[in-house]
């Protein structure tokens, strides 16, 4: 399982409430006030209906009920006109206090440095940017306005019954008090139980993710099997989760429904014998009742908003949790001497494995063209991520011109080194937007020269629309000619690593790692394409993780990994003519396994 995210406690999602509102503060002002407004109208129809009765029994004429009657289609049209209003208002400020949420969410996202993302699997972030800011944004829309407009009207229904009559508004709260029990029987587990059914939707979006991306390593690997049971499983326990909380709402709503009656029953009964002693009307009897049994629509809004809240809250929990998450460095950080990069006693271990890396020396000199070999396994690929910054060592430092790699803000990061490996993305848009990340204020002249560099500008240029060209997911196995589900071209693996070197050589950093990153082009292609980057990157430096050995004859050294330690380091000749470990890989990927010297 995954490392997950940080979660809000409550506190924390308090204060991030009470921040939104702040944000937004006269709009919600301005609904709290036209749904007070609308609560008020409402209440004037069942003191007139009383009034009517009282009126009749005491003989008054057709003229006096008709005037009572009008009065009553009037504030019920006011009320109607009000309530609408209030939500109207309610709803364009849900929507732009959701746009305020997203918005955060995406800059807490981006600020995450890369190994917390990793480490935390793509199922849980997307679970919280998809369906819990969907949830959060429901309740923002639709369950806050009509949970004040229900507050609203709530408390004003009591306190007329308490203007009627004391000892009335005593009976109506007294016969409401079972749906406290109810409902803090219900606020005690449904917290909890909604954060655990999070969780699991979390996983279950983890695998799922997982076994997507990985589709062709697990039909390789015949894991089929494997793989559906462990989604079963996932998908098993998320549903004994979403059962315990509707097991929770099942108690809730029946005991709600019955506690509804009590106090209807005991101001009827109260009322009666007032009456009946002459210390009440019966139109005030009427009118007490038909309060309370007003009370009921409202109190199921709340008691339904209620339910929505927890579940709310808990989304809410999950996307405010962002803001515990360890963030990159801070804007402030030290700027680089030089682009030299010295790796000081690093070692390096998983979190659920042993040392990786064992007290790696190295040091990088600028415009260097260094490649690193050695064989799976040897931590060449981890090495590559600390040099990238995106892990830090568990002992020992990795520097550019003196400052800690994992200290640099991510622009300064960004700017000195680029790690790129065979994993891309094509995003949904166009060709010209998935250039233009790499650096906004490119011309299409820029574009066109950086396609040129890694031989993708053939291929461009007979797209439809060329850099206009709206792609789709490179995750198909389809070329550019074909179509997604949507109709847009897709490109396959090899031409979004194309686009991917592409917009390194738009990017330009100072340091350029290389980890695969070439691994779906064919060898010729490859290797054109590689000294191509090396020429228009001339002067600046350049990693490359080695599995095909040409890059390390083309480079200026060749550093050797093995069991997690460098080995040897030097120029091509010099290892080969060294006739050690790096000689044993160059005869091998010749055909000629000679055993090493040594």
């Amino acid at each position: 399982m995954s490392a997950q995210l940080p979660i809000a406690e409550a506190a924390e999602v308090r204060r991030a409430s009470v921040r939104l509102i702040r944000a937004d503060r006269r709009a919600f002002a301005a609904v709290l006030g036209l749904n007070a407004l609308a609560a008020g109208a409402g209440l004037v129809g069942p003191w007139l209906l009383g009034r009517i009765i009282d009126d009749v029994r005491a003989g008054a004429g057709v003229d006096v009920v008709d005037r009572l009657a009008f009065g009553i289609l009037v504030c019920s049209l006011a009320q109607l006109l009000l309530a609408r209003w209030a939500r109207y208002v309610g709803h364009r400020f849900g929507e732009r206090t959701l746009a305020r949420v997203r918005e955060e969410f995406v800059e807490r996202t981006l600020a995450l440095p890369a190994s917390v993302v990793e480490r935390a699997g793509t199922g849980d972030l997307t679970a919280r940017g998809t369906a819990d800011v969907t949830v959060v944004g429901d309740t923002l829309r639709d369950a806050g306005p009509e949970l004040l407009i229900a507050s609203a009207q709530a408390l004003f229904i009591l306190g007329a019954v308490f203007a009627i009559d004391p000892l009335l508004g005593c009976c109506g709260v007294l016969g409401l008090i079972g749906i406290r029990f109810a409902l803090r029987w219900y606020l005690r587990r449904a917290r909890t139980g909604y954060l655990a059914e999070g969780a699991a939707t979390s996983e279950v979006a983890e695998i799922l993710a997982a076994t997507a991306s990985g589709a062709r390593t697990v039909e390789a690997f015949g894991l089929q099997r494997r793989r559906i049971e462990a989604s079963r499983d996932a998908l098993e326990i998320s549903r004994q989760k979403r059962m315990w909380t509707l097991y929770l709402r099942s108690v809730l709503f029946p005991a709600v429904e019955i506690a509804y009656v009590l106090p209807v029953v005991g101001v009827l009964l109260v009322g009666g014998v007032l009456h009946a002693r002459g210390a009440m009307s019966l139109g005030a009897v009427v009118a007490a009742t038909l309060y309370l049994r007003q009370l009921v629509d409202p109190l199921d809004q709340i008691l339904m908003r209620v339910e929505q809240l927890q579940s709310s809250s808990a989304s809410f929990a999950r996307v405010e949790g962002l803001a515990g998450a360890p963030k990159a460095a801070p804007s402030s950080s030290p700027t680089p001497v030089d682009d030299r990069i010295d790796v000081t006693g690093v070692r390096y271990s998983y979190d659920r494995g042993g040392e990786v890396l064992r007290g790696v020396d190295l040091t990088v000199r600028p415009g260097e063209r260094l490649a690193v070999v050695g064989p799976s396994g040897a931590g060449k690929t981890t090495l590559s991520r600390l040099l990238a910054g995106v892990d830090a060592p568990g002992a020992g430092t990795v520097t550019v011109g003196g400052v800690p790699i994992v200290a640099l803000d991510p622009e300064q990061l960004r700017r000195q080194v680029v790690l790129v490996t065979q994993e891309h993305h094509v995003f949904l848009g166009t060709l010209r937007d998935n250039l233009l990340i790499a650096e906004p204020s490119a011309g299409d002249a820029e574009l066109w020269a950086a396609l040129a560099v890694v031989g993708a500008d053939d291929w461009v240029a007979e797209l439809p629309d060329g850099l206009d060209t709206e792609l789709g997911p490179a995750a198909l196995p389809r070329t550019s000619g074909g179509a997604g589900s949507a109709g847009t071209p897709v490109v396959d693996g090899s031409r979004a690593q194309q686009l991917a070197l592409a917009r390194v050589v738009l990017a330009d950093p100072h340091t350029l790692i290389l980890d695969e990153a070439t691994a779906l082009l064919d060898p010729t292609t490859a290797r054109h394409t590689e000294r191509a980057l090396a020429a228009v990157l001339k002067g600046r430096t350049v990693i490359a993780i080695a599995h095909r050995l040409h890059t390390a004859h083309d480079a200026d050294r060749v550093a050797v990994m093995e069991n997690g330690r460098l080995t040897e380091l030097g120029t091509h000749e010099d290892l080969v003519t060294a006739d050690g470990a790096y000689a044993a890989l160059w005869h091998s990927w010749h055909g000629d396994p000679r055993p090493s010297g040594k």
